[in-house]
């Protein structure tokens, strides 16, 4: 049962018509009690018996459920959005201490299910340990809902679970005992399980999913880009340049945002496109010197010459969508280099630079849409004063690639 939200503050009941356990509410005033603000959703309080706090994934919502005994996981868990708990059949009392604190969901295992409060089942429980019980549990479990616990083998048997429920309304949870396991789930064969019960004793794990579920939900919302005017084309001499091979394939219209200054990065095409002289490599993004910034998910940047293989970066493409990319390598080698200048609309004094090896096969992706090379990308040998070129801006102030306010000069 998903939460409920509320479109307005005006739709949630008045803090006088509620009582109980809920003026136990662990948030420190009623405006906070009212209204919590997790990524940038207003989720309200005032939950629905057997509510769930859920994720969007792939336009699918995944569930995420905490199974612990420790009170510290709790607090951390609800605090960052979590409301729906697991306990043994034997920690009523514990769930019952713990409701009476802040507004949680228990559910219990009991006889191959998890309870609800009035001891409705909400979802199967199984665990498995061969593929024969597997099997079996796919083939006659009828429940909606079903949590596994894999004991043994769990990338392939998340993979087989995946492809025999996909196209049905079954939704399949796993047992997770760390976030790597939980990180597994979501992602396997793509589109992963239908989510996560997290059973963990410490708070570490709970931290790194509420991380990298605020990272995916970061890469669905589109990136702001703006059309920037060449003012200057100059060459620079020679350079170590950085090509970033990633671990994706990239089609026409999308590279890496990059730039000289962080106030501006500019969207910087892949070489997927085909050439008479050269196969084409659409893993690729020969991104400038090692000195320039390159964007990275979380909202941060890093320096070029910080990238290494296992490292993620933003694949963007002339529509603002983004994604996430593991690097696979980085390749850094002496070539001769073109200075690049663009300002962005007249009413913006500020001027974006940008350094790329001075190569046919080296450009910038198009602000025109289309397909073929010419509508796609701007190779820097063709490059002339008046092209327009693709720019994300951004905070100029950078600390360890965190944008902060202060006072800085790049030039």
């Amino acid at each position: 049962m998903p939460l409920t939200l509320y479109p307005s503050p005006n739709l949630l009941p008045p803090p006088n018509s509620i009582s109980g356990p809920w003026q136990n509410c662990r948030l420190k005033t009623w405006k906070r009690c009212y209204s919590t603000k997790i990524n940038n959703l207003q989720l309200n309080c005032y939950l629905n018996k057997g509510s769930e706090m859920s994720i969007k994934k792939n336009e699918e919502s995944k569930l995420v459920w905490i199974w612990t005994e420790n009170k510290q996981v709790m607090t951390t868990a609800v605090e960052r959005g979590f409301r729906t708990f697991v306990f043994d059949v034997n920690s009523r009392d514990l769930a019952k201490e713990w409701s009476s604190i802040v507004l949680i969901n228990p559910l219990y295992v009991k006889d191959g299910a998890l309870l609800d409060t009035e001891n409705q089942s909400v979802a199967s429980f199984s665990e498995i340990s061969s593929s024969q019980q597997l099997d079996q549990m796919l083939l006659v479990n009828e429940s909606e809902n079903s949590v596994i616990h894999l004991l043994d083998w769990q990338v392939i048997p998340a993979e087989n679970i995946i492809a025999a429920v996909q196209g049905t309304d079954k939704r399949v949870l796993a047992v997770a005992e760390n976030f790597l396991e939980a990180q597994n789930f979501l992602e396997a064969l793509e589109h992963g399980l239908g989510g996560v019960v997290l059973k963990v004793q410490d708070i570490d794990p709970i931290l790194q999913l509420r991380h990298y579920l605020d990272r995916k939900s970061e890469t669905k919302n589109c990136l702001t880009l703006i059309k920037a005017t060449v003012n200057q084309v100059l060459m620079a001499g020679m350079g170590d340049r950085v090509c970033v091979d990633l671990c994706s394939l990239m089609k026409p219209g999308e590279g890496l945002l990059v730039g000289s200054f962080a106030r501006g990065l500019f969207l910087v095409h892949s070489e997927c496109l085909e050439t008479d002289y050269i196969a084409s490599r659409p893993f690729r993004v020969n991104a400038g010197p090692v000195h320039s910034y390159v964007a990275i998910p979380g909202g941060k940047t890093c320096y070029l010459s910080e990238l290494k293989a296992g490292k993620e970066v933003l694949v963007v493409d002339q529509n603002g969508q983004q994604r996430t990319a593991v690097v696979g390598r980085v390749k850094i080698e002496t070539r001769p280099l073109v200075l690049v200048e663009a300002k962005g609309s007249s009413s913006d004094q500020n001027f974006y630079s940008i350094l790329l090896q001075n190569a046919e096969t080296v450009g910038f992706v198009s602000p025109y849409g289309g397909h073929g090379s010419q509508r796609t990308a701007i190779p820097v040998t063709s490059l002339k004063v008046g092209d327009e070129v693709l720019l994300s801006l951004q905070g100029g102030a950078r600390h360890t690639g965190i944008e902060i306010q202060e006072f800085i000069v790049e030039k």
